[in-house]
């Protein structure tokens, strides 16, 4: 596949210079994950405090990539307690754009995601001292590459944590992340209009023009009429592979029959020829008999006289 590098943001789920896969001829390779491994307990783990262990982020569009992440932050000490937090609508438009998914829809998404324990909402894009300590935060867990800072309060918004020495670092998940997942559905975006005006929503409720719902409509009469066509010419190339598979058989058995006329004609046309050859030996073998007669009959009388 060919692969486009891109820029990351803040609270994105992409990194700097990612690389993301373009359809061609040359399919991907199919993604296989193994579980994060988790650190063996000390004998004392039911007695020691739970380390307390903080992720951020936007999670929009929530998915496998964030779910990894968050694994691993749960997974970096025996014993943890993973908070989640999430920046609200306002924050996240303001420094970054909009999101498919409403605030209350991403904490709702975080909340049912295994490894986490605790969801914040409200999560400010900066963390700060003060914030650490609200929440008795002993380690923030995010990928190591720096994060620039939109509201222009520094270069990173983890530059304070990573001075501390309170930064856990967690690995990306390459070939996920939310902006791929937007790029797929515009890619294919009259696709999927077309779909959702099948399924009975408005060409208000998806913000298209009259003109544009009448083409897609058309265009839809035309993907349908084209599947048609090509499950009749299936089943055409069906029959035809069919007649001609018993045509192919029917000469078959025709070949094999004639043949097996001919060599019966063959076998009677030479048994004939045998027996009229036997016929004339013996009627040969007759006349030369009746000749010898003759002759031995004549000298018999010609001694006599």
């Amino acid at each position: 596949m060919a692969r486009k590098p891109r820029k990351r943001q803040r609270g994105d789920d992409e990194i700097e210079e990612e690389h993301v896969y373009e359809d061609t001829n040359v399919s991907a390779p199919p993604l296989r994950f193994e579980p994060h491994p988790c650190p063996k307990p000390s004998d004392n783990a039911e007695n020691e405090k739970p380390v307390r262990v903080y992720a951020d982020g936007i999670y929009d569009l929530f998915h496998f990539g964030h779910a990894r992440a968050l694994e691993q932050a749960k997974k970096a000490f025996p014993n943890t307690y993973l908070l989640v937090g999430c920046c609200n609508d306002a924050v996240t438009h303001m420094y970054k754009g909009k999101t498919v998914m409403t605030e209350a829809e991403r904490y709702e998404s975080l909340r049912h995601c295994r490894w986490v324990d605790e969801v914040i909402p409200d999560a400010p894009w900066v963390i700060t001292p003060e914030f650490i300590d609200k929440y008795q935060i002993d380690y923030v867990a995010h990928d190591a590459l720096p994060y620039a800072d939109a509201s222009g309060a520094g270069k990173d918004v983890y530059e304070y944590v990573k001075s501390i020495g309170k930064f856990k670092e967690t690995k990306r998940t390459e070939g996920i992340s939310t902006s791929d997942i937007i790029m797929r559905i515009l890619k294919d975006y009259n696709q999927y209009v077309m779909r959702n005006l099948a399924r009975g929503y408005t060409r208000k409720d998806l913000g298209v023009s009259y003109v544009k719902e009448k083409q897609l409509r058309v265009n839809m009469g035309i993907s349908k009429l084209r599947q048609k066509v090509k499950e009749q010419q299936e089943r055409v190339g069906e029959k035809l592979h069919t007649v001609a598979k018993s045509a192919d058989m029917h000469h078959r058995v025709w070949v094999e029959n004639a043949d097996r006329l001919v060599a019966g004609f063959l076998e009677k046309f030479e048994e004939g020829c045998h027996l009229m050859e036997n016929a004339i030996k013996t009627r040969i073998q007759k006349g030369l008999n009746l000749d010898e007669a003759e002759a031995v009959k004549a000298r018999i009388s010609k001694n006599a006289g």
